[in-house]
């Protein structure tokens, strides 16, 4: 690689730092934000919290990157033309095809940072987000019951507990029963805890009394228990077991999927197959980006209004690929034998990127104005 490429590229990926920092932290803030207002306001604490939003960054760069990347290539392809650096180097008898030099390198390092990403960090993080949610979840007492609060679950229950402790067993514990219009139940333990159980969730209270009421009689019944179950399955639902998620496997496991892992994600095979080639393709995608970023302002001339409508053209060919890229997945998730498609966007990125760079390097596009270089 030349001096200039060189410096080409330490242009690209200094851009590309800045522009990345900004839009992972944008989507990053907003994700926080959700999480936290779901989470903080059901009595979770704020380290669990924040480990989510941790978790989330590799899905959210796998997302943003590309663009980063894209916008990059077009900000340093403006700033060369507009600083007249190109056309000295093209004086020198460099044509487009050799000045994407740069650019084609700098697309497959983002190609490999994103094949990273795709296939290690967002899986693993995936696998890890997804055992903090199902202990968030298991988690029922903090979800459902304000310690130093009455509150009502349902209709004809009222719940009353004095504290929860770090372990999850709920302290000083309240509960009255009046659903049934026959008798009235009181229930009052030192400790008691929601366990799961395959007819639906469990209290289990030690150290208490029931106390039930006849409501036609007027009769009462006292019963002083050391450990007590009820069953509570109209007052609380734990989650049931939840199915696999796709993204937590590796993309080995999705090429080449085991009847265990199709019967515990609920999906086909040609299903699988076709996430672990997406994983594939966005990688290729993004380096068709950063070249059309580059190709696109390529057919700009010498003009004191300067690229304008050549960023319009690239940001109208990506918005293009990416619709591209849509329906081909739609229509491969629709008939699960077309997985070849996801690679339909890459092949139509390939083919304008060079497309684009033969016309820059002829004289036959009638709306691009160039100046020879003297």
């Amino acid at each position: 690689m030349g001096r200039f490429d060189g410096y080409v590229l330490s242009q690209l990926l200094r851009v590309f730092g800045f522009f990345a920092l900004v839009l992972v932290g944008v989507y990053w803030i907003n994700r926080a934000v959700i999480l936290l207002d779901r989470y903080l306001s059901e009595g979770q604490g704020g380290g669990l919290v924040f480990q989510l939003t941790l978790l989330s960054i590799p899905a959210i760069m796998l997302i943003v990157l590309p663009i980063a990347g894209f916008v990059a290539s077009a900000y340093v392809t403006n700033r060369l033309h507009s600083d007249s650096e190109l056309v000295v180097v093209q004086a020198t008898g460099y044509d487009a095809f050799r000045l994407v030099r740069p650019f084609l390198v700098f697309g497959l390092i983002l190609a490999l940072l994103l094949s990273l990403l795709a296939h290690l960090l967002v899986p693993l993080s995936m696998q890890r987000l997804g055992a903090l949610e199902v202990q968030l979840a298991d988690a029922v007492s903090s979800r459902l019951i304000v310690p130093g609060a009455f509150q009502s679950p349902t209709d004809g229950v009222t719940v009353y507990v004095r504290d929860i402790a770090a372990d999850g067993s709920l302290q000083g514990l309240l509960v009255y029963d009046r659903r049934d219009p026959l008798y009235e139940t009181t229930y009052n333990a030192h400790r008691a805890l929601l366990v799961r159980h395959a007819d639906g969730p469990r209290l289990v209270m030690f150290d208490g009394m029931a106390q039930t009421l006849n409501t036609r009689t007027d009769q009462l019944s006292t019963t002083k228990f050391e450990d007590f179950t009820v069953a509570i399955g109209g007052l609380v639902t734990t989650p049931e077991k939840r199915r696999l998620d796709y993204r937590t496997l590796s993309t080995l496991q999705l090429l080449n999927p085991s009847p265990e892992i199709l019967d515990a994600t609920g999906r086909s095979v040609e299903s699988l197959r076709r996430e672990g080639h997406l994983r594939f393709s966005q990688a290729l995608l993004s380096v068709g980006a950063v070249v059309v970023g580059y190709a696109a302002l390529m057919l700009g001339g010498f003009s004191r209004f300067g690229l304008s409508r050549q960023i319009v053209l690239a940001v109208l060919l990506v918005v293009t690929t990416k619709l591209v890229d849509n329906a081909a997945v739609d229509m491969a998730k629709s008939n699960p034998d077309s997985w070849p498609l996801v690679y339909a966007a890459p092949v139509f990125a390939g083919i304008v990127c060079t497309l684009l760079l033969v016309i820059a390097n002829g004289t036959f596009a009638p709306f691009v104005r160039r100046r020879k270089p003297s």
